[in-house]
């Protein structure tokens, strides 16, 4: 299986240039075998990109920025999506490769494997030994003599749940304040890159022209 990274060579835009230098990094660092395809000067590159790129994922004006990420003919993501798999030491899952032992991604998915392994088991045993279930009434006067006791006490945190309710609450406006900002810088992001590939285009097409009336 081979990686293929679509880029923009010629791009003028600092940002475009900046995410394509950060996933090429990070595959290198990796040490994952990629291919890189240049949609700046091949055509062919660019069509084929435009053309795999699933259409839920694209902008709203139908053309998809570099970088672009797939695995043989498969669409793995594009920027954003591969940097949340980084930040979530999921990017051999994100690319579709099975990560290599020793990894931080391997010892996740054996860590998630264990658990899921434990819970089958608890209920195993909880549906071959049903009657581990049944108390005793002796047993079962005294925990409803000890609950009635931890209910008295429980009355006490009432005012400090409030309090962490209340901290809770600002801090999910904060968070919302947090991704309204993030939203408009990632609009504005969005509308210099456009702006940056129309005019690559625009140059693409006064050279095709310029070579007509030259022949």
């Amino acid at each position: 299986m081979v990686i293929k990274v679509f880029l923009a060579s010629s791009s003028g835009s600092t940002a475009i240039k900046k995410k394509q230098q950060d996933v090429v990094g990070f595959l290198e660092a990796l040490k994952v075998d990629y291919t890189q395809l240049d949609i700046a000067c091949n055509e062919e590159n660019r069509m084929w990109m435009r053309q795999n790129v699933p259409e839920e994922k694209k902008p709203a004006n139908g053309i998809p920025l570099p970088p672009q990420i797939f695995n043989e003919n498969g669409y793995c993501g594009d920027y954003e999506t591969f940097f949340d798999a980084k930040e979530d030491n999921m990017v051999y899952a994100f690319l579709g490769l099975p990560p290599p032992p020793g990894s931080k991604e391997a010892e996740l998915a054996d860590e998630e494997h264990i658990v899921e392994n434990g819970t089958h088991a608890e209920e195993a045993n909880t549906e071959e030994n049903p009657d581990d279930s049944i108390v005793p009434e002796e047993e079962r006067n005294g925990n409803d003599e000890a609950t009635e006791g931890e209910t008295v006490g429980d009355e006490a945190p009432a005012e400090e749940d409030q309090l962490v309710e209340e901290t809770d609450e600002v801090t999910e406006d904060t968070q919302a304040q947090e991704e309204e900002e993030e939203e408009q810088e990632e609009e504005d992001l969005q509308s210099e890159e456009e702006e940056e590939l129309r005019q690559l285009e625009e140059e693409e097409e006064a050279e095709v022209q310029e070579e007509e009336e030259t022949e």
